[in-house]
């Protein structure tokens, strides 16, 4: 397994993880007629777009294939003093989960975050995500909630932070 930074070809790599990820990790937590429409070729136009940031990185099996992939940059909304930081999104596609890629591709975006200058964090995962916990085991506090609303459906999701994310990089 080989984590390194994204490149503009890998969107369709990406966005392959993305769409499984998001139907195994979502099925009964996110309704169905939003998981069946999702398209990995509608993901990898986004994708393309999101490379150009270039705060994104994958994680490759030995034969070659994008397995995994996190970003992460500046916490989005401003309203977070103490985080400076966000890891927007971080998807391992199932048969990968559990054996440490998650945290190796944190890391990487952690990394990443402190040569950006920040030194906190935050990430905003569903309520009902059977993965929340990583980010308890990974040391994150419970630091605010709300909703949203996909297709319909009312969901909670839950911040996340880390006031020095220095801690995370050992």
């Amino acid at each position: 397994m080989k984590i390194r930074k994204a490149k503009l070809v890998d969107a369709k790599g990406i966005a392959h993880v993305h769409v499984d990820s998001w139907r195994t990790t979502y099925r009964n937590i996110v309704p169905d007629t939003y998981l069946n429409q999702l398209s990995c070729e509608a993901r990898e136009q986004l994708w393309k777009e999101n490379l150009k940031a270039n705060n994104n990185f994958v994680a490759e099996n030995d034969e070659g294939h994008i397995i995994g992939f996190a970003d992460g940059g500046k916490e989005r909304t401003g309203m977070y003093e103490k985080l400076q930081g966000e890891l927007y999104s971080i998807y391992i596609l199932p048969e990968y989960q559990g054996k440490g890629i998650g945290r190796s591709l944190m890391k990487r975006v952690v990394e990443h975050l402190g040569d950006s200058g920040y030194n906190s964090m935050l990430v905003w995962v569903l309520e009902d995500n059977p993965s929340r916990g990583f980010y308890e085991k990974m040391g994150g506090k419970k630091v605010d909630r709300k909703t949203l609303t996909i297709s319909g459906k009312v969901l909670n999701e839950i911040a996340y932070g880390w006031e020095e994310i220095g801690l995370l990089k050992n």
